[in-house]
């Protein structure tokens, strides 16, 4: 039998708590529809526990177009549990792109081409995200029809990978929020009702991160 020092040389305990480390870590992916809250989402998981936003917020379709990642961000509860992750902010997917959805905001012709052009390969790299992540979120805008195909395309793929996965019922703090509606479309997933701009209910997500990723 190994005495303790030589399981040490072997590399043993290195090995073992590298093991449970990773187990420790996850690399968490939000994805959801154009301007579901995605990155208001990120942001506020990332200034609650690690004190900086991760990108800016726009009312304009597809702001952000490439996948954005902050690294070891520890979420901790109030219990004492907590895990590390890498944040996943990932493009708004979209069924269809139109140059013309950006030349309803100012875009000049060229400009909104390009941009849905940016757009389009900012869907790709989202849907390439997954094979990196091992829990996502899918964020929903609580106040329009959950059956979009583009949820549907989404909660496909994260299924098709084997990725758990949780419904944010996000925008819950407007007027026509229907987060019920939510649970009704997607009765079999874990659905959490949130407001990411004003913290409603966060701590309840927060919880089913930690509980999901154990």
């Amino acid at each position: 039998m190994q005495t303790a020092q030589e399981l040490h040389q072997d590399g043993f305990f290195s090995k073992l708590f590298s093991a449970i480390y990773k187990r420790k870590k996850i690399s968490l992916g939000i994805y959801g529809p154009v301007n579901s809250g995605k990155t208001t989402l990120a942001n506020r998981i990332c200034m609650d526990f690690a004190g900086r936003k991760m990108g800016s917020v726009s009312r304009v379709p597809h702001e952000t177009r490439s996948v954005n990642v902050m690294e070891n961000v520890v979420l901790k509860l109030k219990n004492g549990s907590s895990i590390i992750m890498d944040v996943i902010d990932t493009p708004g997917i979209a069924t269809r792109i139109t140059y013309r959805s950006f030349m309803r905001y100012g875009f000049k012709k060229d400009e909104a081409v390009e941009r849905a052009a940016e757009a389009a390969r900012g869907v790709v790299e989202a849907i390439r995200s997954m094979e990196r992540v091992n829990l996502a979120l899918l964020v929903i805008d609580s106040s329009k029809d959950a059956t979009s195909q583009v949820n549907w395309v989404i909660a496909g793929n994260l299924k098709a990978r084997l990725i758990p996965y949780i419904v944010v019922a996000n925008k819950i703090d407007l007027p026509y929020a229907r987060p019920k509606s939510v649970k009704r479309v997607f009765p079999d997933d874990i659905v959490i009702p949130i407001s990411a701009l004003r913290g409603d209910n966060i701590s309840s997500l927060y919880e089913a991160i930690v509980s999901l990723a154990r």
